[in-house]
C-alpha cells in the first residue's frame, strides 16, 4: 500500500515509517504541515492518508482541515487521523465525507498493539469506516447534549 503521512513531530513520523514499512507498505511522502500534506498528495496519488490533527503553524486543527480538503478534492480518497485529540465538529464532518466510506479517527494512547493500527489502516484503505469508540463517546454525548447547539451571544 502507498501511503502518504503526516505528523509534524519528526521521531514519531520517522517511527510510524520504519513500523509501516516492516508491514510490507511504502511511505511515499512524508509531511510535517498541512501544506505538504496536500502538495504530497497532489504529486503522489497514495492509496491512503495517515495524518495527525494538530501541525503547524497553529497547532490547532490543521490536518485534520486538510484531509477535509483533499476528501473534498478527491471523495474516494482513504483518510485515517491518527491523533491524541478529538476534535468534534472536524470528526463529524470527516466521517460524513464521502457517506463516511475509507476513513478512519484513531487515538494514539489508546492503540494497543501495533497490529491493531496495521489493520484499521488496511480497512480504512478499503473503503471501511474505523473510528475508536472514545471518538464515537464524544460524538454521541455532543449530540445528546441539547445545550452543545446554543452559540456564544
Amino acid at each position: 500500500m502507498r501511503i502518504v503521512l503526516a505528523e509534524d513531530s519528526v521521531l514519531l513520523r520517522e517511527g510510524l515509517v520504519g513500523l509501516l514499512e516492516r508491514f510490507g507498505h511504502q511511505v511515499v511522502a512524508g509531511a510535517s504541515t498541512a501544506d505538504e500534506l496536500i502538495a504530497a498528495v497532489a504529486e503522489h496519488a497514495p492509496d491512503v492518508v495517515v495524518t495527525d490533527v494538530r501541525m503547524p503553524p497553529g497547532f490547532s486543527d490543521e490536518g485534520l482541515r486538510a484531509a477535509l480538503q483533499l476528501r473534498a478534492k478527491q471523495p474516494g480518497l482513504p483518510v485515517l487521523v491518527l491523533s491524541q485529540y478529538v476534535q468534534r465538529a472536524y470528526a463529524e464532518d470527516l466521517l460524513d465525507s464521502a457517506d463516511g466510506r475509507g476513513v478512519g479517527y484513531l487515538l494514539k494512547e489508546r492503540i494497543g498493539h501495533v497490529e491493531e493500527f496495521v489493520d484499521a489502516l488496511a480497512r480504512v484503505a478499503a473503503g471501511d469506516t474505523v473510528v475508536d469508540p472514545e471518538v464515537v463517546r464524544q460524538l454521541i454525548r455532543h449530540r445528546r447534549d441539547p445545550l452543545s447547539r446554543l452559540t456564544a451571544r
